[in-house]
């Protein structure tokens, strides 16, 4: 477990000065966003007052100022996407930087005194805590976003939000942020999944290269297919046979039958095949 434990950190450390890079994008273009997407409104709305209109009328035609102007911009918008996407390489990179580097780093990392299945999960493990990293932090920024924007919109003209209100006023939020239990373990469930497969497609290319790369394919699809077995045969074979709870805990069932696929079939590339 200690090993384990060192590893993940190990992980968490490579990465974090690209981190803080994203940290700090993200709260820098959301507080501009906040700024730009505020004044361009109060300007609009002095324009109208400028030229004869009342406040109520004003207001009728504009709408009072809501924090969904800020994340319907792509001031808040894009920081999300990139920070997305860097994690979506990274998945990837995670392994590739152990073989490419200037040092052929993946030879030490497999030869230290501990099973070779805890590279695997420290690696997991660390792409998991940095998404619920920046999770955690965005949840942070919005009150003190809220605040800034209060500062700059008069009260008349603004729309007060809770926490809860801003992230069902952006898309992506409601999914990063589950409203319930059950949602927030069907979302990141379904994440992990996704990262186990990708990780275990990885090393099928590692361990036997241009084959490796047709077996990766044909493993992710395999696994896509086991996942979505039940609504397949709800759909084609079934129609409409099992009831949403039951069809929901069938694709929990078939989802740890894919991830425990993946990390057994890692685990003996890892051991057996994996070639440095």
């Amino acid at each position: 477990m200690m090993r384990y434990l060192k590893l993940t950190n190990f992980e968490l450390s490579r990465f974090f000065k690209i981190y803080l890079v994203l940290i700090g994008v993200t709260f820098v273009m959301q507080l501009l966003g906040v700024v730009f997407t505020s004044n361009k409104y109060l300007s609009a709305i002095k324009e109208l007052l400028e030229s004869g209109m009342t406040q109520e009328e004003a207001l009728k035609q504009w709408g009072p100022f809501s924090f969904y102007n800020v994340t319907s911009s792509f001031w808040f918008f894009a920081p999300v996407a990139l920070c997305a996407a860097s994690l979506l390489i990274y998945v990837l990179f995670i392994w590739y930087r152990d073989w490419f580097g200037k040092n052929t780093f993946a030879y030490r990392l497999l030869m230290l005194p501990t099973a070779r299945i805890n590279v695997y999960f420290a690696k997991a493990t660390a792409i998991f805590l940095m998404v619920l990293g920046l999770i955690s932090l965005q949840i942070a920024f919005l009150p003190i976003e809220s605040h800034l924007l209060q500062s700059i919109v008069p009260a008349p003209y603004l729309e007060e939000q809770g926490i809860n209100q801003m992230i069902s006023s952006f898309d992506s939020l409601r999914i990063l942020y589950p409203t319930t239990f059950i949602e927030y373990l069907t979302h990141y469930g379904v994440g992990l999944m996704a990262v186990l497969v990708v990780f275990t497609g990885v090393l099928f290319e590692r361990c036997f290269r241009w084959k490796g790369i047709l077996l990766g394919v044909l493993f992710a699809g395999i696994s896509l297919i086991v996942f979505f077995l039940p609504v397949i045969i709800q759909e084609f074979v079934l129609v409409q046979f099992f009831y949403p709870t039951e069809l929901f805990f069938l694709m929990v069932l078939t989802g740890l039958i894919v991830m425990t696929g993946s990390i057994l079939m890692s685990n003996y590339l890892l051991n057996k095949k994996i070639r440095v």
